[in-house]
C-alpha cells in the first residue's frame, strides 16, 4: 500500500459573486475525484472550503504514487488469432485494442486445457503523485464552468476565471505542488481577511489549513452560516415574538459576501412604515441584503439586520453607514407608491394595450378581456350568484393593472400584491382586492391557493388563458422547454379546480378558445381543444400516480375522457379501493369486459330483441338495465364507490352468459342480437371507466 498524504488546492481570487461561487463549490469535488480516478491515484474524501475570495478543496489520504499494474489477459485461440502466415487476424487486433496493446505485442502460450491461446500482458509502472497533482491543479481550475457569468482575463494571459486569480496554495503534505495558472504560480501561503489579517499566511500542511484561515479571520461557509444564524436567533430572543425574515436565496448570498460575519441591527425612519411592507422588504432584501424584522403580530418594524464583514470594533460606524444608505432606497419605494396612487387604476388598465402579452397572442389588455369572460364562466360553474360573478369579472379586469405601475416596474416580484393595495385605496370590494393580490397563486406545486372563490376564478382564468393560447399557436411545452410555464400553470389550475368540483374544465377550455377566436386568432378549435384536454389528462395522471393510485386504475379512468380534476381523482381512488376489497372479482370482470368489448360491434346498436333471448341472455339484459340505472344515479350524485359496485354486480351475469351462449351463432339474427346485447353490456361501463385496462399485461 502506497504512503498517503492530504492534498490541498486553494484558488485565491478577487471577490466572487455568490451564485457562481455556490455552483463552483458543487463542481470542484466532482472534478477532482474524476481526475484523480482517471490518473489512478487513490484518495479519500474531498472537503470544499469557500469564501468570497477563495475556493479550496482538501483531499484526505492521497496516495504518493499510483499502483504499479501487471495484468495478463487471455484472448482467443492462437489458430483463430493468427492466419497461416502468422499475421494477426481481426480477432487478434480487436482483442489487442481492447487490452490497450499493439497486436504485435501479443504472446502465445499453451493453457491447462491443452489449447494454445494468445495473451496480452500489460505492465504499467508506478508514477509519483507530484507531477499528476501539478497537472490536475491547472486542469481543475480551467475546467470549472461559470454558467450565466462571463469569465474574466487579467494581465497578458488568455486563461480565464470568474474573477482574476491572485494566488494558488497547493500542498501534498508539507510539500508545495507546483501549479501554474495564467500568471500565478502556487506556493504554501493563503491570504487572510482584507482588514483584520491582511497579507500572506503560511499553511504548513493541509490539515492545518482551516485553522490558519480562522486565525486570519476567515471562516468556512458552514461556520459563517452558523455564526449568522446564531446572531439572528439572539436578536429574536431580545425581542420576544419577533421574527427575522431570511429568504433562502438572499441568506445564501449574504453568507458568501463575508469572511468574518458580525450580525448587527439598524433602523429606518418611521415614515416608511406607511408604505406597503412588501416593497420596503423587497428593497432592503434585493438591493441591500438587509433582513427585515417583524413583530409578534407579523407587522414590519423599523429595525433590520445587517451582516457586516468589517472589524467588529467599528460596528457603530457600520450601522450608521448602512442606515444612511437605506434611506434613499426606501425613499424611492415610497415615491413610486405615492405616484402610483395619484392615477386611477382604469388608466393602468388601458395602458396595458401597449404591453405585449405574447407576440402571436396580442396585448396584455386583450388577455385581460379574455380573462374577464373566463373568470365569469368559472364563477358561474362554481355556483356563485350574480354578485359573485360581477366581483370575479371586476377582479379579472384589474388583475394586471399594476404591471405598468412604477412600483412593479421597479419591484417586479410584487406584481399582484401592489395591485391589491391600489385597488384597496380605490375603494374596491375586499374580495376584489384579495383576488388581485393572490391571482398569481399557486406559483409552484404545493404553494398556497388563493384564499377565496373570487381569487380562484381569476387565477384559473389567467393560467388557463395562457395554456390555451400557447397550444392555439402550436408552441406547446416540450421535454426540454416550457418558456411560458404551461406545465406549472396546469398544475395550479388542477389544484384550484379540485376545490371547485362543480366547474367543468372541458367547458372552460372551450370558452377560452372561443375568446381567442373572437379576437381574430385563427386555429382549429376542435383539434386544439383535444390537445389541451390531453395535456391536462397527462398532468392528472402524474398527480394521481404521485398520490398513490395504481397506474392501471388511472388508465381506466383516463380512457373515458374525464379531465375534471376532483372527479378524475375521486373515480381513480374509488376504482382502486373497490379493486383492493375484491381483487379477484375485478380482475375477472376486467377479463370479461375485454372479451365482450372485443366481440361487440358498435355499428349494430344496443336494441335487443327479447323474444329470441334465452335465460342467461335475459339475466344479462336485466342486469344491464339495472346497472345502467344505478350507474346513472351514482354518477349524478358523484358517488363513484356506488358506480364501481354497480359494475361489480355485472360479473356473475356476464360469466354465465359466456358459459351458456355461443356468441357467434351460425344464424345471423341470433348472432346479431347477442352482439347488440354485448354492446348494451359495454355501454354500462362507458361513463365510469375502461376496465379492460385492468387486465392488460403490466
Amino acid at each position: 500500500m502506497a504512503d498517503t498524504k492530504d492534498f490541498l488546492l486553494e484558488i485565491g481570487t478577487e471577490e466572487m459573486p455568490s451564485a457562481p461561487l455556490i455552483n463552483a463549490s458543487k463542481q470542484l469535488p466532482k472534478l477532482i475525484v474524476k481526475m484523480l480516478d482517471d490518473a489512478g491515484l487513490a484518495h479519500g474524501d474531498v472537503r470544499v472550503v469557500s469564501s468570497p475570495r477563495r475556493l479550496a478543496a482538501i483531499v484526505s489520504g492521497v496516495a504518493c504514487a499510483t499502483e504499479a499494474v501487471h495484468d495478463v489477459k487471455r484472448g482467443p485461440k492462437a489458430q483463430i488469432a493468427f492466419d497461416a502466415d502468422g499475421n494477426p487476424t481481426k480477432a487478434a487486433e480487436g482483442f489487442a485494442r481492447k487490452c490497450g496493446v499493439d497486436a504485435s505485442a501479443l504472446t502465445r502460450s499453451v493453457s491447462e486445457d491443452g489449447n494454445e491461446y494468445v495473451f496480452a500482458e500489460k505492465n504499467v509502472p508506478s508514477e509519483p503523485a507530484m507531477p499528476i497533482l501539478s497537472a490536475l491543479g491547472h486542469d481543475v481550475i480551467a475546467a470549472i464552468e461559470w454558467p450565466n457569468y462571463r469569465s474574466q482575463r487579467w494581465g497578458s494571459e488568455h486563461e480565464t476565471f470568474v474573477r482574476p486569480v491572485r494566488w494558488i496554495c497547493a500542498l501534498l503534505g508539507e510539500e508545495v505542488v507546483p501549479v501554474s495558472y495564467a500568471d500565478v504560480k502556487s506556493g504554501n501561503t493563503t491570504r487572510g481577511h482584507r482588514v483584520l489579517a491582511p497579507g500572506e499566511h503560511v499553511v504548513a500542511d493541509p490539515s492545518r489549513y482551516e485553522q490558519v484561515l480562522e486565525d486570519s479571520f476567515v471562516l468556512s461557509s458552514d461556520r459563517r452560516e452558523k455564526v449568522i444564524r446564531e446572531g439572528i436567533a439572539a436578536i429574536e430572543a431580545e425581542r420576544p415574538g419577533s421574527h427575522v425574515d431570511t429568504p433562502a436565496r438572499i441568506f445564501d448570498e449574504v453568507v458568501n459576501l463575508c469572511e468574518w460575519p458580525t450580525v448587527l441591527v439598524g433602523k429606518f425612519d418611521e415614515e416608511f412604515l406607511r408604505v406597503p411592507q412588501e416593497i420596503i422588504c423587497e428593497s432592503m432584501l434585493s438591493n441591500q441584503r438587509y433582513f427585515p424584522i417583524f413583530d409578534a403580530e407579523g407587522k414590519l418594524t423599523r429595525e433590520f439586520v445587517i451582516v457586516s464583514n468589517a472589524d467588529p470594533k467599528v460596528s457603530d460606524t457600520v450601522v450608521a453607514g448602512n442606515e444612511r444608505v437605506v434611506r434613499p432606497r426606501l425613499d424611492d419605494a415610497k415615491f413610486f407608491f405615492d405616484e402610483d396612487l395619484k392615477r386611477p387604476m382604469e388608466e393602468f388598465v388601458q395602458r396595458l394595450g401597449i404591453v405585449t402579452f405574447q407576440e402571436k397572442l396580442g396585448t396584455t389588455l386583450q388577455k385581460v378581456q379574455r380573462m374577464e369572460k373566463l373568470a365569469a364562466a368559472v364563477a358561474r360553474g362554481a355556483g356563485e350568484d350574480e354578485q359573485g360573478v360581477k366581483l370575479a369579472v371586476r377582479a379579472a379586469h384589474l388583475a394586471k393593472a399594476d404591471l405598468v405601475s412604477q412600483a412593479v416596474v421597479e419591484f417586479t416580484n410584487q406584481q399582484g400584491v401592489m395591485g391589491g393595495y391600489y385597488a384597496e385605496a380605490a375603494g374596491e370590494a375586499p374580495e376584489v382586492c384579495a383576488a388581485i393580490r393572490e391571482h398569481y397563486r399557486p406559483r409552484f406545486a404545493g404553494d398556497e391557493l388563493p384564499s377565496g372563490v373570487c381569487g380562484k376564478c381569476v387565477a384559473v382564468a389567467d393560467k388557463l388563458d395562457t395554456c390555451c393560447g400557447i397550444f392555439a399557436i402550436d408552441e406547446p411545452p416540450t421535454g426540454s422547454s416550457d418558456p411560458y410555464a404551461v406545465r406549472r400553470a396546469a398544475i395550479g389550475i388542477i389544484a384550484m379546480l379540485r376545490t371547485l368540483p362543480s366547474v367543468s374544465l372541458k367547458s372552460l377550455i372551450a370558452e377560452s378558445l372561443a375568446a381567442y377566436a373572437e379576437q381574430g386568432l385563427e386555429f382549429d378549435r376542435e383539434a386544439v381543444a383535444q390537445k389541451v384536454e390531453q395535456f391536462f389528462s397527462g398532468r392528472l395522471k402524474s398527480i394521481a400516480k404521485d398520490e398513490g393510485v395504481r397506474l392501471d386504475s388511472i388508465e381506466a379512468v383516463s380512457a373515458v375522457g374525464v379531465i375534471d380534476p376532483a372527479e378524475f381523482i375521486a373515480r381513480a381512488r374509488a376504482l382502486d379501493s373497490a379493486r383492493a376489497e375484491q381483487p379477484e372479482l375485478f380482475e375477472a370482470l376486467a377479463g370479461a369486459f375485454t372479451r365482450a368489448h372485443n366481440l361487440a360491434d358498435a355499428s349494430l346498436g344496443c336494441e335487443v330483441d327479447t323474444s329470441i333471448l334465452g335465460d342467461s341472455e335475459l339475466a344479462l339484459l336485466s342486469a344491464c338495465e339495472e346497472g345502467e340505472e344505478k350507474v346513472a344515479s351514482a354518477l349524478a350524485q358523484k358517488d363513484f364507490d356506488a358506480a364501481c359496485s354497480a359494475l361489480a354486480a355485472l360479473k356473475e351475469p356476464i360469466d354465465r352468459f359466456f358459459d351458456d351462449v355461443l356468441v357467434m351463432d351460425e344464424h345471423d339474427d341470433v348472432r346479431g342480437n347477442r352482439l347488440r346485447l354485448l354492446n348494451r353490456f359495454a355501454s354500462v361501463f362507458a361513463g365510469v371507466a375502461d376496465v379492460s385496462a385492468l387486465s392488460r399485461k403490466k
